[in-house]
């Protein structure tokens, strides 16, 4: 429960904060907009992410 907590706080100030700073629009992501279809996959954003988490799990960890 923990866990799901963390994550939950987590998705709520990336939320927050990508109005702000307008993440998830890198350079690399993917987006498709073709009429009323809208594709967006933010590949670049993932792995900014995921490496900055890796990192702060490392610090965390040692």
């Amino acid at each position: 429960m923990g866990l799901g907590a963390f994550l939950l706080i987590v998705g709520g100030l990336l939320a927050f904060f990508g109005r702000l700073f307008h993440w998830g629009r890198l350079p690399g992501d993917i987006l498709i907009q073709r009429g009323n279809f809208t594709f967006y996959f933010p590949l670049v954003t993932s792995l900014v992410l995921s490496l900055l988490l890796t990192l702060i799990l490392n610090l965390f960890h040692r």
